[in-house]
């Protein structure tokens, strides 16, 4: 059985690492390719990632690049299928909701390969978002939808897929923070930034209705001001957040900003290790509102929707407008005590890819047979 496992983005590496791991464990699955589409690509981060994420350099690297997203998936499409006509893999596994998940299934799918999708049935219920149409239409083709939470169930279920097709296995992003959770712990980055644990903040912020326009950005940088008023604020920005502070003229308040430390983005290992000391994480992402959940540290996802409601029904987040005033009063009362109770979900153990590589033996081995 030869497997070809798709990464797109930064996030796509911590789910793919001990996918790959457990596939080359079992003895039915004799390859287990990486495709990096370059839908995102930093030279110096993929470097990082790939080194901390213990993975091999992926097999084939498409170079896509940045571009509208009709044309980044029509690219991702176009290079791809040249892929699976050269490889014939006898499964193409996709992860997350970015355009490269679309495009790769889309692909598989009209050649006859079965598809599987990790983080299937996840659902905001906002089509604004490219991500959820991605989610949506991955979701209706692909063949096997591997599940992090119940709640992925009731909607796969609900929009008529077949019981045969779902498969709740956990969470694989636990996966990776779990079997590095320790190598994180040796990094010393708290200290090098001279930080008191439990006693400053994180932040992550780039998504397009936070930061694309000069409303958002200018309220999201008097959050900035207020929450570093109160703790240390280390804030790694995404280039696409740094580019917009330039564009809307933001960043000379920005760099003044006492109290703030602002970074390049970091490695995998770093940040998990910011995250587990910080007293509150600000973000606009949704790994971060998992990872923060399973390491019991309070989250403020300054989104008016979240497709991981387990985050917020069972874990340490909470969703928030961006509002600069409402933010600061909950980082406050977050800090002198007020913090969510929280608890790690079902299956959140750290051996989601082993049941995920399981099931696509079994899968495989029973329609080769």
């Amino acid at each position: 059985m030869k497997i070809i496992s798709v990464v797109g983005a930064r996030p796509n590496f911590m789910k793919v690492a001990p996918l790959h791991r457990a596939f080359q464990e079992r003895e039915a699955i004799t390859e287990s390719l990486i495709v990096h589409t370059g839908q995102h690509y930093d030279e110096q981060m993929s470097d990082i990632f790939f080194e901390q994420l213990e993975l091999p350099r992926p097999d084939r690297y498409l170079g896509v690049g940045s571009a509208s997203h009709a044309q980044q998936t029509a690219r991702v499409m176009t290079a791809f299928e040249e892929v699976v006509e050269e490889e014939a893999p006898d499964l193409v596994l996709v992860v997350g909701d970015v355009n490269s998940t679309l495009a790769c299934s889309l692909v598989a799918t009209k050649m006859h390969i079965p598809v599987a999708h990790v983080e299937a049935g996840l659902r905001s219920g906002d089509r604004r978002m490219p991500e959820e149409i991605n989610r949506l239409l991955t979701d209706t083709i692909a063949e096997l939808l591997f599940v992090t939470e119940q709640n992925g169930v009731d909607n796969l279920k609900a929009e008529g897929v077949s019981d045969d097709r779902i498969f709740f296995v956990g969470n694989v992003m636990i996966d990776s923070l779990v079997f590095f959770r320790e190598k994180a712990a040796q990094t010393g980055i708290v200290d090098e930034l001279d930080l008191t644990p439990s006693r400053y903040a994180v932040m992550t912020m780039h998504r397009p209705s936070n930061v694309d326009n000069r409303e958002g950005l200018t309220n999201l940088l008097e959050t900035i001001e207020r929450i570093a008023d109160l703790v240390p604020l280390v804030f790694p920005m995404h280039p696409r957040t740094r580019n917009r502070f330039d564009e809307f003229g933001l960043a000379d308040r920005l760099e003044a900003v006492q109290d703030l430390i602002l970074l390049e983005p970091l490695g995998y290992l770093e940040f998990l290790r910011l995250m587990e000391e910080a007293g509150v994480v600000v973000t606009d992402s949704g790994g971060i509102q998992e990872e923060t959940t399973f390491l019991q540290v309070p989250c403020l996802t300054l989104r008016d929707s979240t497709e991981r409601p387990i985050t917020i029904t069972q874990g340490t987040n909470e969703l928030m407008d961006l509002d600069p005033e409402a933010v600061e009063q909950r980082v406050q009362d977050i800090l002198s005590g007020d913090r969510p109770d929280g608890q790690i979900p079902e299956k959140w153990d750290g051996k989601t890819a082993e049941r995920i590589a399981k099931h696509i033996e079994n899968t495989l081995a029973a329609a080769s047979a």
